[in-house]
């Protein structure tokens, strides 16, 4: 049965911390596909820091994150594996901007 829609119910910004009733939020999914539903719980963003996000597509995001020990490293260690792993399999922003000036 689906909930009522007369019900306020009240969300946490991933982002900011704030708290909004549910219709003044959005649904962020970590795999980037919000419409494949089953068995899945949405995180929300107000509006302002989810118009503040890019909205490119992120395909190999999640597997990299994964690779990399997200959150289960050190802040420090896993920016800098990051970035350097980033910059060894596409480039640094520096050649990707040259390639788009073609």
């Amino acid at each position: 049965m689906w909930p009522s829609r007369n019900r306020t119910e009240t969300v946490t910004c991933l982002a900011c911390g704030t708290e909004r009733p549910r219709d003044e939020a959005r649904e962020y999914d970590k795999h980037g596909d919000r419409w494949d539903r089953d068995g899945k719980t949405f995180e929300h963003l107000c509006k302002s820091c989810h118009s503040d996000l890019c909205h490119h597509p992120r395909d190999e995001l999640e597997g990299l994150l994964v690779d990399l020990e997200a959150g289960k490293r050190d802040r420090d260690v896993f920016l800098a594996s990051y970035l350097s792993t980033v910059e060894e399999r596409y480039g640094t922003l520096e050649e990707r901007g040259r390639e788009r000036e073609r």
